[in-house]
């Protein structure tokens, strides 16, 4: 993994959340991530590259170590990448020990989406090494069709396992029944890199603004602070203890993207996250957001300005209705988007991986 347990929200939504019940069924888990908690405050920074190199010399000695231990397990799996640079060295490794590969991925990772802070250092990537893993690994586990047809051009043993929300851990407050304020919270959650994704609802969002007034308020929750929005923000830094009770002041939740192929790959996370809550949804129909939301039964989607203006008035001038579709996409994720909904089919393929009958 690259990340520690709980950091990622990737890692934590595509395989964290399943290692208990793997364990329940005979499985022993070894998690070794690259990066530590000291590792995140300049690993993403700008600049820092002397201890930018070191973490990288330093990931490189841990993956070593977890060849030579390879021979003990029954399988390796991977979420996105096993190194964070170009090569697919360790995989090939791990495959050389006899190690079958089990690779795990949720964006449209063989294009160049390099953080914000190492943009300087790109180079150092090679995105279309995505193929090469695919191409090793004996199970290619992904998040949405269009992820699977990307993957089955390299391998044919591919499943789709969407990305899974915890229901017993993301449910709605007792205290969100209550009316919680007299105006109408639309809010949107993310992290530094997806930003950018927020500021092209910026328009309608004033637009919003301009014809509701203070009967509007927004929200951004992420773990950088928007800036020049010209609208009454509140900023919200998450963190995992709050993030229940932070999601929970979102009255209307948005999930705006843009129609283009790293977008396409994404798995709807945040749709997913405000469905679970019961809070009414608006997304865009990019991808798999098509599939989650049944238009005007479990959310809606919004393709252009007008129709986000058009649908962000309706929720926010009819509270029925954002009763009604808050219940029905919980309802939605219990059914197909939800741990409980999936575990079955990935104890499955990790039992046909490693021969196991638990």
């Amino acid at each position: 993994m690259p990340h520690r347990l709980g950091r990622s929200p990737g890692q934590r939504f595509r395989c964290e959340h399943f290692i208990s019940y793997l364990q329940e069924n005979n499985y022993e888990i070894t998690y070794s991530n690259l990066l530590s908690a000291w590792d995140d405050r300049y690993f993403y920074s700008y600049g820092n590259f002397g201890i930018k190199l070191f973490i990288v010399v330093k990931g490189f000695i841990k993956r070593l170590r977890d060849v030579f231990r390879c021979r003990d397990y029954d399988a390796v799996f991977i979420y996105r990448e096993a190194y964070m640079l170009g090569t697919t060295f360790f995989e090939r490794m791990f495959r050389g020990l006899k190690a079958p590969i089990i690779f795990d991925f949720d964006d449209s990772i063989w294009l160049n989406d390099t953080s914000p802070g190492n943009q300087k250092l790109k180079w150092l990537k090679r995105p279309s090494k995505t193929a090469d893993i695919c191409r090793i690994a004996s199970l290619v586990i992904v998040g949405n069709q269009y992820l699977a047809d990307y993957a089955r051009q390299y391998n044919a043993n591919v499943a789709i396992i969407p990305t899974t929300i915890d229901t017993t851990y993301h449910k709605p407050l007792l205290s969100t029944k209550q009316p919680k304020h007299n105006n109408i919270t639309i809010g949107w959650t993310g992290t530094s890199t997806t930003l950018k994704h927020f500021y092209t609802i910026l328009p309608v969002l004033r637009a919003i603004h301009e014809k509701y007034g203070n009967k509007v308020m927004f929200l951004v929750i992420a773990d950088v602070e928007p800036k020049n929005t010209d609208l009454p923000l509140k900023f919200y830094r998450w963190n995992a203890p709050d993030e229940i009770a932070q999601l929970s002041s979102i009255d209307i939740g948005i999930m705006p993207l843009p129609d283009d192929e790293w977008s396409r790959g994404k798995c709807g996370f945040k749709g997913l996250q405000y469905m679970a809550l019961e809070i009414p949804t608006i997304m865009s129909p990019v991808g798999v957001n098509t599939e989650i939301i049944q238009h005007g039964e479990n959310g809606f989607l919004a393709k252009s300005d007008d129709e986000w203006i058009k649908y962000l008035s309706i929720l926010i001038e009819d509270e029925t209705l954002r009763k009604k579709l808050g219940t029905n996409g919980r309802k939605r994720v219990e059914e197909k988007y939800s741990v409980l909904a999936n575990r079955e089919q990935y104890l499955t393929l990790f039992n046909q991986v490693t021969g196991s009958k638990s």
